[in-house]
């Protein structure tokens, strides 16, 4: 069902897409600047805007895909398995400055962020899908107006991260509740974890968030 274009049904629902856009995007800030934080100044931001564009152009491929991701099943609780091992590794201790500024490095940023956002973006498209009632203009006005400002929040995250290291550990933790949180939602895995123990819904991301914190640490310490 496509709503009438710039109806008051039009604007409500590109309203309520750009809360969710800003809403779940927020562990995706933190992905953008964790991924990007132990590259050179000059090359971060550059950084930045190549992952964030090419996690924009699959993002929307997934939206254009969604009803038919939304049949797949077990599709949420893969994308949850993806992200933490993402998670540990955003852990890692910074690489030299010689690996720094090498051109692999700046390529493996844009990696992990294109990578890490579309194991997250899952729950977003899912989200937008459906409050964009299948018009996808709708999410495409609602990317450009709530991208910019997440783009800004991960600048402004990694600044942090330089000043307080115990950020990186936070924002591990983070992206380790957000793939336990996408585990227990998955519509063929969810209702099953959640009919047997309830309570799992907030221990599963608990205890993934811890998990995801001490292999990183371990690492942390023997690397």
């Amino acid at each position: 069902m496509e709503v009438e274009l710039f109806s008051s049904q039009f604007f409500v629902a590109l309203f309520s897409i750009i809360i969710l856009d800003l809403v779940l995007a927020g562990d995706n800030a933190v992905v953008i600047a964790m991924a990007s934080n132990r590259l050179a100044a000059h090359l971060r931001k550059r950084a930045i805007y190549v992952g964030t564009a090419g996690a924009i152009v699959i993002r929307l491929a997934m939206t254009f895909f969604a009803v038919q991701l939304l049949t797949v099943p077990y599709l949420q609780a893969i994308g949850g398995l993806v992200l933490l091992p993402i998670a540990v590794r955003l852990m890692r201790p910074s690489a030299s400055e010689e690996h720094v500024e090498a051109a692999d490095t700046f390529a493996g940023a844009v990696k992990t962020i294109i990578v890490a956002d579309a194991a997250m973006g899952i729950d977003n498209v899912i989200a937008i899908a459906g409050a964009s009632h299948g018009d996808f203009l709708l999410v495409v006005l609602g990317l450009i107006i709530s991208i910019p400002i997440v783009v800004g929040g991960s600048q402004l995250i990694g600044k942090l991260m330089e000043k307080y290291p115990v950020l990186v550990v936070i924002g591990a933790a983070i992206l380790g509740w957000t793939g336990g949180t996408m585990i227990v939602h998955d519509r063929t895995i969810g209702p099953m974890i959640l009919g047997f123990a309830p309570q799992a819904e907030t221990l599963i991301p608990a205890a993934l968030a811890g998990i995801v914190c001490s292999i990183g640490g371990r690492r942390q310490r023997s690397e």
